[in-house]
């Protein structure tokens, strides 16, 4: 899936109620999405918490073929910044 899929993937899931932080997926060199509240742009600015992750690990989370637990304790996603953000994600992902 491309980052602009990704993106629009998020922003539907995002539509009802977004998190009250701010959060960055940053998918390396395929770019970023950066959710605050129910806003989801592909801007590169400071966040809350930084979720370091492979546009292609982040359609199967999106997608519900991985489990967020399981992509983290597996490697597959990293964490810079404020857990608690990350322990929210629950909602989009």
């Amino acid at each position: 899936m491309t980052l602009e899929g990704l993106t629009e993937t998020v922003r539907a899931k995002v539509a009802g109620g977004g998190i009250d932080r701010s959060v960055t997926f940053d998918c390396g060199d395929a770019g970023v999405i950066r959710v605050d509240g129910t806003l989801v742009t592909n801007e590169d600015v400071p966040s809350d918490c930084t979720v370091m992750i492979s546009a292609g690990t982040l359609a199967s989370l999106l997608a519900g073929e991985l489990n967020p637990t399981m992509a983290f304790m597996m490697g597959k996603i990293k964490v810079a910044g404020d857990m608690s953000v990350a322990m929210k994600l629950g909602k989009i992902v």
